[in-house]
């Protein structure tokens, strides 16, 4: 039996001498290395031996060791920090993770709670609370509605609710039905000279008013400075309804910027000020104006693309945008089923400036509306003091329909447009759309009735919606083609006209 213990002392003793020799050695190590008395009677006992340049050498070997026993304190220090960290890191952790767990099971418990109060509900609309599960999406949603009613109490929409009471007893002004489109152009011009100090040349004018009847969204571009904003703030002031001024932000992304949103924490709608231009011009007959100031500073199809979409419905009955889901009692009259109908009398007017700090405006967003470019300070002139006028929106419209039936653009200069637009296709591969053909139609006529030409009219919708595509093509391809289409024009429309077509084309050509 002695034996047996003397070989087990023996076996297991080499291993454990071993590591303990490991570990004792390792401290024993440290602490030599660190032995600074040890250092001290080295340097004392060579004093005498060491020469000038050994000295030198002693000194700087003393001066490394201490650099090096530094460098590991150091190190041992931080290793020390990060492992107090981390343990701290991970108790942080720990305590988050029971937090959330907790949180977890309090929602859990919020929802049972719930689930047993629409129980209650169901059970007294005559239902088994077995039952609830059955219930349909509408039946729930009906249920769910009654709850956020009984706990609101109140209005959600603040500022239509008060525009209910407002217009409650609402007395037309009298209309100046008897007035004319070229009337109303220089009437205008004159208007904003001599009461607003504005500048406008007649053409701008002319092309201004034209647009409103193409489309629902006008873009002004040019350089800053020379108007863009004042020319729709102008026409508010002279048909006496001031324009709404939107003014873009480069954080907008989407419809709710434009109509405002439901916070489910208050329970109220944040109206803005669109949409209470918009429900306030269903109350009456005058023409709206919305300007989009710095309209391209976001991406406009982001927060304007059901805006495009339902402006070009057939019919106006079709121009419905919802605001919510759902229906209260004390939403205000005309928001139906929780939607509103967008106002036949209003118009959207886009400012634009082409520079770093804006985004292109796309084709979408071009083919659907009317660019007008404004490059030119206006030249001052002397104005009789013009008076601002009453004008119902419906004769207003009248003005410009009968416009497009007296002066339909003529079949000779359609089958020259149709000339052009093979050639287009044939060079440079772009075509001029059904679309852009029905704003011409319309445009142009329009023009004419404004005062205008219909070869100018012409003119201004080839510069501004044809040709300014070839800006998206591979400019030092095209140059050479450029004179060659120029040369066409002059050959279809004579040398005298087109000017805004050729200018606007040998502008690329020095692009290149």
């Amino acid at each position: 039996m002695d034996t047996i213990f003397k070989f087990l002392f023996e076996f297991l003793g080499q291993f454990f001498g071993s590591i303990w020799s490991i570990i004792s050695g390792a401290f024993i190590g440290i602490g030599e290395a660190f032995n600074i008395p040890a250092y001290v009677n080295i340097i004392y006992g060579y004093t005498t031996e060491l020469g000038g340049l050994a000295w030198f050498v002693a000194i700087l070997a003393i001066v490394l060791l201490v650099a090096v026993l530094g460098l590991i304190v150091w190190l041992a220090v931080v290793a020390i920090k990060k492992s107090i960290r981390s343990r701290r890191r991970r108790q942080d952790t720990d305590s988050l993770v029971k937090e959330v767990q907790a949180l977890n099971k309090e929602v859990m418990r919020l929802n049972l709670e719930k689930d047993k109060i629409l129980s209650m509900k169901v059970s007294q609309i005559g239902l088994n609370p077995n039952e609830l599960s059955e219930l349909t999406g509408e039946e729930m949603e009906m249920l769910n509605k009654g709850e956020e009613e009984t706990d609101q109490g109140d209005k959600r929409f603040y500022k239509l609710s008060e525009i209910d009471e407002l217009w409650a007893n609402y007395q037309p002004p009298v209309y100046d039905n008897n007035i004319t489109l070229p009337e109303f152009c220089d009437r205008f011009r004159l208007f904003a000279c001599s009461q607003l100090g504005l500048y406008y040349d007649i053409k701008i004018i002319r092309l201004f008013v034209a647009s409103f009847a193409s489309t629902r969204l006008i873009i002004l571009q040019g350089i800053s400075g020379t108007g863009k904003t004042s020319l729709p703030y102008a026409f508010g002031k002279f048909v006496n309804n001031p324009a709404v001024i939107a003014s873009v932000q480069p954080s907008w992304r989407d419809r709710s910027e434009l109509f405002g949103y439901f916070n489910e924490f208050t329970k109220k709608f944040n109206e803005t000020e669109l949409l209470r231009a918009m429900y306030e011009a269903s109350y009456n007959e005058n023409v709206y104006a919305v300007i989009l100031d710095e309209m391209n500073i976001a991406r406009v199809e982001y927060y304007f693309a059901e805006m495009l979409s339902i402006l070009e419905m057939p019919s106006r009955d079709e121009w419905v945008v919802d605001v919510v889901p759902n229906s209260w009692k004390s939403d205000p009259k005309h928001i139906v089923n929780g939607q509103i109908q967008i106002p036949g009398n209003m118009w959207y007017i886009g400012t634009a400036n082409n520079d770093d700090s804006t985004f292109a405006i796309t084709d979408k967003v071009y083919d659907r509306a009317m660019p007008i470019n404004i490059d030119t300070k206006g030249v001052a002139f002397d104005a009789p003091y013009t008076e601002s006028i009453n004008i119902n929106y419906k004769h207003f419209e009248n003005l410009l329909n009968d416009a497009k039936a007296r002066y339909i653009v003529s079949d000779e200069n359609l089958k020259k447009l149709n000339l052009l637009d093979d050639y287009v296709i044939e060079h440079f591969r772009i075509a001029f759309g059904n679309r852009i053909v029905k704003q011409l139609r319309d445009f142009v006529p329009a023009y004419v009735g404004c005062g205008g030409t219909e070869i100018d009219g012409l003119d201004y919708v080839l510069a501004r919606k044809v040709f300014r595509k070839f800006e998206s093509l591979n400019l030092s391809y095209i140059r050479d083609e450029i004179d060659g289409l120029c040369a066409y024009i002059d050959e279809l429309f004579g040398e005298e006209n087109m000017n805004e077509c050729k200018s606007y084309l040998r502008m690329l050509k020095k692009l290149v």
